[in-house]
């Protein structure tokens, strides 16, 4: 059996100061008032609490089923805490972050110490010369000002990256990523990217050094030994072998 009520339940202590008050017209519930301030705790079926809100402290902690402190949160401090921060054991914390497609896209790990990204390569925001005229997978130089364009010539030293996004690797990093960028492409300094090459200037093998080639935005097998120093974009991880493409590439500017 159930009742229904709508508007404002109030609560007073002993100096009838309103210490609990719940409005069901916003689904707002506030505990405590000046000099004595709130405190909300859930309890397991052992009777601990397993949740503790700390308004005198501004701390909310949760224990774990052993009573070990696994998150604790410190607004006056913005401290947020996962795992046997208060010196317990055996329930190391992690933080996943997910996307919409129900992804771990960010994972860090308490056991291993390792940050874990979804994504292939490190990238970093660059003006553009022509936002308009690149995509991902196009290869880039340097130009008047450091703004970077589409490459037109072979062996060119101003070599800068790949237009990250192009297949199916995303960037795991965005250096200088700033609100309101021009393009919503970064550039991938290292890492796995799919870069555009051409095969007319010969067929590209697994392993292959690239660089620059006069087809715009694209790369192409570096055979030149003497000319590719200071001009290599990366080696090629798959094989292309007649007219242009994608292909994956490590990016590894040397």
């Amino acid at each position: 059996m159930s009742e229904q009520f709508s508007g404002r339940v109030t609560v007073v202590d002993g100096s009838q100061r309103e210490v609990f008050a719940f409005d069901s017209t916003f689904a707002v519930l506030d505990l405590g008032a000046q000099g004595n301030e709130g405190d909300l705790r859930v309890r397991g079926d052992d009777g601990a609490p397993k949740i503790h809100l700390d308004g005198g402290r501004q701390l909310v902690t949760v224990t774990n089923a052993a009573g070990v402190t696994v998150l604790r949160f410190d607004a006056s401090h913005s401290l947020l805490d996962l795992g046997p921060s208060l010196g317990g054991a055996g329930a190391e914390a992690d933080l996943r972050i997910f996307g919409s497609d129900g992804q771990a896209k960010i994972h860090l790990d308490g056991q291993t110490g390792d940050i874990r990204l979804i994504g292939a390569d490190c990238a970093e925001q660059f003006e553009l010369e022509d936002p308009d005229g690149v995509q991902p997978g196009a290869v880039l130089t340097i130009g008047d000002g450091g703004r970077l364009g589409s490459c037109r010539e072979a062996y060119d030293r101003r070599v800068a990256g790949v237009v990250s996004g192009a297949g199916r690797f995303r960037s795991g990093i965005v250096l200088d990523a700033r609100e309101g960028a021009p393009h919503p492409f970064p550039i991938a300094l290292a890492g796995k990217v799919f870069c555009q090459v051409d095969a007319g200037y010969g067929p590209i093998d697994v392993g292959d050094l690239l660089t620059t080639s006069p087809t715009e935005g694209h790369a192409m097998r570096a055979s030149d030994p003497s000319r590719a120093f200071g001009a290599t974009l990366g080696k090629a991880l798959d094989r292309w072998t007649s007219g242009s493409g994608l292909v994956p590439i490590l990016v590894a500017l040397q």
